[in-house]
């Protein structure tokens, strides 16, 4: 998969379970860019953290309700 589809997929992921569109532009910049922790900034960072743990916590939500039905 190439870098472009790779942050499409991350974005549309990301999106798909309620994170901030412009939010979610970013991580996926990020994601995909595969810098090392120490190469980007404390803002990135815990922009990332931030908005994967919203993803992870809607996620589990999500598939919660999907398993009771």
């Amino acid at each position: 998969m190439f870098s472009n589809e790779k942050e499409k997929f991350f974005h549309t992921e990301l999106v798909r379970y309620g994170v901030d569109y412009q939010r979610a532009a970013k991580v996926a910049k990020i994601l995909v860019s595969e810098m090392s922790e120490q190469l980007l900034t404390d803002e990135e960072i815990r922009l990332a953290e931030d908005v994967c743990r919203e993803w992870l916590g809607k996620h589990k939500r999500l598939s919660s309700i999907f398993r009771e039905y």
